[in-house]
């Protein structure tokens, strides 16, 4: 990490630009400032975290992503709720975008009009310094979001922009006509069809073509302009010193437009990102990059680093591709298409890691490839559709309670919305009063947690499914959100409800005190850190997935059944692997199985799991 390589990032980029020189030294200038202003004590966990082997990897690491005010209230009473996640097991902290945005045109938060000012809905920044400083003075660890690709256009530079400052209104890509417009829209796609279709918005009070891919009111920076590159760095070297550890890029893939492309994934936003890890190594290199790119698995690859740059781009990326595969595998009771993915997924750099996650935010989309799809011997149009209507409530006798959303009818795509818990089963079960299936759909939930607990890389929770939060509709009451299910999942917590994991029997402690463990046996099992030891097993049946994690002390073999059925795994599975007599000991049961006959079978009940370890 130096100032050459940092030189060469910036000039494969602004090589040809008049401002390029100057520019350059003026971001010398802003790392120097930000190593002088960063704080003793975070200069030291800085050392800390770089006598580990990548900090990151860890097993010991479990995360949550959360909504400030629908959580907690506000950033004052978060700290109050810092025992309850320790008890869970909770010790990263992903508070969703609290900086301004405008009410009713805030996008959840990533529509920004200060990136410097907490919104006084969550508190002041005083109040987010001193709930970090108690977080790690607990051992926990914070992330926060930047948003690179765009502003608010309540945001001063958009405000400048439209009284017809020329200097601002290069920070964004502005038109007199339609000109360039049409080019660029000739191969973008939109982005929410139903909600914002076309990639342009007229401002009527500077007459001109604003760029807005994503909403009306989220204007995209243009960096193509050097002076936008530095403010946005200024900004994360910001973060980076109010004691961020882990800092979620937001959409990076659209972050370089250029006519003739989709302007997604393009060469040049690599090295931006590139350059941002430059300077971050530089100055606060305890900080890892989360690169929040939601794409194919061939794309989503290069967002850790290519060629020189391999490791050195961002330190961590979304599974999304496996996220939607367990999806599918619930849903067929088949794990053939989530197998035929693995070969690009493993590919992934030793030192980097996943996000692995079960929901989120945001939807659940199937993007992966047709060819994966094909290989399990399915059509990949019919296959999609079955998914669409099975989550959505089309699907005869299915007991997910989701949402398709984002359709668009023009190529038949949509995505998924819809709690944890409903899409397991588990808000039908209830309204119908079943217990069978109330007891079924928890078991799913724990299914779908387990396999991304152990997968390898720093599971993220998403609040409310720890209890099993069903949809929220009350969504649909609000003007700011009723255009957007995604709501629907992103629940108010009733602190009343979350006390029951006190109750025992009751459906909340069942989950809550079930995630627990699981996080428990997660940190206990130091095999489990992302060192790049993870083995696909034989599919022996297609409703079983499982794999290996290994390491010179002990062998795990994680084993789940995706089908409502019982289902039988030869012990012929183990033997593949080199484990051949013995015994197996499940850490989640806590019972030993003796390795039978190749003809004999390890039973696993209907969405079952195992976590086993090998005992000599």
């Amino acid at each position: 990490m130096n100032r050459e390589v940092l030189r060469q990032l910036y000039y494969e980029i602004y090589g040809s630009h008049p401002l390029c020189e100057s520019g350059f030294n003026d971001l010398i200038q802003t790392l120097k400032n930000a190593v002088q202003s960063r704080e003793r004590q975070l200069k030291s966990l800085d050392e800390k975290k770089l006598q580990k082997d990548k900090w990151f990897l860890s097993n010991e690491l479990m995360g949550m992503s959360l909504y400030v005010d629908r959580f907690a209230g506000d950033l004052k009473s978060m700290s109050s709720k810092l025992d309850y996640l320790n008890e869970l097991g909770v010790n990263v902290l992903h508070l969703m975008p609290i900086f301004e945005s405008p009410a009713g045109e805030s996008d959840g938060g990533y529509a920004v009009s200060n990136f410097r000012k907490v919104d006084e809905r969550f508190g002041s920044l005083d109040e987010l310094i001193a709930l970090r400083k108690e977080m790690h003075s607990r051992g926990m660890y914070l992330m926060l979001d930047i948003v690179l690709n765009h502003t608010s256009h309540h945001h001063e530079w958009a405000l400048k922009a439209k009284q017809g400052d020329p200097y601002y209104q290069d920070y964004y890509y502005m038109y007199e006509n339609r000109w360039l417009p049409n080019q660029f829209d000739e191969y973008m796609p939109d982005i929410f069809p139903e909600s914002a279709p076309g990639n342009f918005t007229y401002d009527e009070a500077c007459g001109k073509w604003v760029m807005t891919v994503f909403h009306q009111y989220q204007w995209d920076l243009n960096y193509t302009n050097p002076r936008v590159l530095n403010e946005m760095i200024d900004t994360i070297l910001f973060y980076a010193n109010l004691g961020v550890d882990v800092l979620r890029i937001d959409a990076p893939a659209f972050i370089w437009k250029q006519t003739g492309t989709s302007s997604q994934n393009l060469p040049q936003a690599h090295t931006l990102l590139r350059l941002i890890k430059q300077c971050v190594s530089m100055t606060a290199p305890g900080m890892a990059l989360l690169g929040e790119a939601i794409v194919a698995p061939k794309e989503i690859m290069k967002y850790f680093g290519t060629d020189e740059f391999v490791a050195k781009e961002c330190d961590f990326a979304y599974n999304a591709t496996h996220m939607a595969l367990q999806w599918d595998m619930l849903a067929s009771g088949d794990t053939r298409v989530m197998l035929a993915a693995q070969h690009e997924l493993l590919q992934k750099p030793y030192g980097t890691s996943w996000i692995t996650y079960t929901r989120c935010h945001d939807d659940i989309g199937l993007g992966y490839d047709d060819y994966m799809i094909e290989q399990a011997g399915k059509n990949p149009y019919y296959h999609r559709k079955f998914l669409k209507e099975y989550y959505s409530g089309g699907f005869p006798d299915s007991p997910a309670r989701g949402a398709l959303f984002s359709s668009n009818p023009k190529t038949g795509d949509a995505r998924i919305s819809g709690s944890l818990a409903s899409l397991c089963g588990l808000e039908k079960a209830m309204y119908d009063q079943d217990q069978f299936q109330i007891e079924q759909s928890i078991q799913k939930i724990l299914l779908m947690q387990a396999h991304s607990f152990f997968l390898g890389g720093l599971p993220m929770l998403f609040y409310g499914d720890e209890v099993g939060y069903t949809n929220d509709y009350s969504y649909l009451q609000d003007p700011g959100k009723s255009y957007d299910n995604r709501w629907m999942h992103r629940p108010i917590i009733n602190w009343q409800k979350n006390k029951r994991i006190n109750t025992p029997d009751s459906i909340e402690y069942t989950i809550f005190h079930s995630t627990q463990k699981l996080i428990q046996l997660r940190k206990k099992l130091e095999v489990i850190s992302d060192k790049s030891n993870l083995t696909w097993l034989t599919p022996h049946t297609i409703h079983v997935a499982g794999y290996m994690r290994v390491d010179q002390h002990k062998k795990i073999y994680c084993i789940f059944n995706f089908s409502k059925e019982t289902a039988y795994l030869t012990w012929y599975a183990f033997k593949e692997t080199g484990t051949s007599s013995g015994t197996v000991f499940d850490h989640w049961t806590e019972k030993e199985f003796q390795i039978g006959e190749d003809h004999e079978h390890l039973i696993i009940a209907p969405y079952g799991f195992y976590i086993l370890e090998s005992i000599a």
